[in-house]
């Protein structure tokens, strides 16, 4: 299985890529597509919306077409979608090309996850989602690049051409899943997995969805508005912003490198708690009026907070609630991960209509109910 490994992280990378492509243009888009700064949050929501529902489909689709299978198709569908926004001319256009890339972001994310938490240690989990964080920082660099030297039709096909080429990488791994599928067989016959009413009833389960939902919603809120808020709030250039947003994202890849290390020493738990304490940390400097030197460093730390908080949860329940429960709980996982990244869009209308001066208290108060959540499953499981 290890040399499914680098197949694995390159395809986290594809799935990281497009992820904050749309945040780091955005100062720029709004104005050209004639819509509001609150927008963004329309194609966020329009995004969720797939995702959810590929991400609940996981088990079918896992189980009708393998992993495999799964996967290619929906780097391929993500792809497409970052062309087709790259010929957009109108706001409702982007808004359709949204409706695949989301669709295609789900499954993949809950399949992988699944894979990797019930066959590798935590520490693999923790670079996984490192790869995730290498591409999520890409993205906005990218955009920055092709900002300053063209527009952001161009910076969207350029992520969509890679990401072409990585569903090119990955193609010739079918082997590969073939014998990784065929020593899963081989152990016997799993027990069933419990319905999804079943699972709602395990002691800590709706804890963590809504510890899950406001991680989330702090991550994608974080990062979506990290650029406007950088040239809105702050002063900062829109293309200067851009690569700003992108610290963000640098501070997850950095953090994720680290947590595998760490996860040698710390359980899940451990893990969870001393991200939540960097974000704190981060969150402070990001609210100190004393230059944007401060504003730099926050925002890296609580990219290096959220870090270890998402893989660390993920990782946990295989042994949590059962492997059998594994993929139906991961699924429904990233349902409650997308719901939580509306919680973004909803910040976009505050930003526009009270001030989007308010970014870092309103991830404060989702931190707070995230604490609150993860030590209450903590109690239980």
């Amino acid at each position: 299985m290890s040399l499914l490994l680098p197949v694995i992280y390159i395809t986290f990378v594809s799935l990281g890529l497009p992820d904050s492509a749309v945040g780091a243009a955005w100062p720029t888009m709004y104005v050209e597509l004639g819509a509001g700064v609150s927008w963004q949050g329309i194609i966020t929501l329009i995004i969720g919306m797939g995702t959810i529902t590929s991400s609940l489909l996981a088990v079918r689709l896992v189980e009708r077409l393998g992993v495999f299978r799964t996967i290619i198709g929906s780097v391929a569908l993500t792809a497409l979608a970052l062309v087709g926004f790259s010929t957009v001319g109108s706001f409702w256009q982007i808004c359709l090309w949204a409706i695949p890339y989301g669709l295609g972001a789900g499954a993949i994310d809950a399949a992988l996850n699944t894979y990797v938490s019930i066959h590798y240690a935590a520490r693999h989990m923790s670079w996984l989602h490192c790869m995730w964080g290498v591409g999520a920082s890409a993205g906005p660099l990218v955009m920055a690049a092709c900002l300053a030297r063209g527009t952001w039709h161009l910076g969207f096909l350029t992520i969509g051409i890679i990401q072409f080429v990585i569903v090119g990488l990955i193609a010739p791994s079918r082997k590969l899943w073939a014998k990784a599928a065929a020593r899963a067989s081989e152990g016997g016959d799993p027990l069933p997995p419990s319905s999804r009413r079943q699972l709602l009833r395990l002691p800590g389960v709706r804890e963590v969805f809504v510890c899950f939902f406001c991680y989330c919603a702090l991550e994608s809120t974080c990062g979506m508005w990290a650029a406007s808020y950088c040239t809105l709030a702050r002063g900062i250039s829109a293309s200067e912003a851009a690569g700003w947003a992108s610290l963000f994202y640098l501070g997850i890849t950095a953090g994720r490198a680290a947590s595998g290390f760490l996860t040698l020493r710390f359980d899940d738990k451990a893990m969870i708690r001393l991200g939540q304490a960097l974000v704190t940390a981060g969150i402070v400097l990001v609210l100190l009026p004393v230059g944007n030197a401060t504003l730099l460093v926050g925002l890296v730390m609580i990219g290096c907070g959220c870090a270890p908080i998402y893989p660390s949860i993920i990782h946990a329940t295989p042994a949590r609630f059962g492997e059998q429960n594994a993929l139906s709980l991961t699924g429904m996982q990233m349902a409650f991960a997308y719901v939580g990244s509306v919680m973004a869009p909803i910040f976009g209308l505050v930003a526009e209509f009270v001030s989007i001066g308010l970014y870092p208290f309103y991830l404060a108060v989702l931190l707070v109910l995230m604490v609150v959540m993860a030590e209450r499953a903590n109690r239980v499981v």
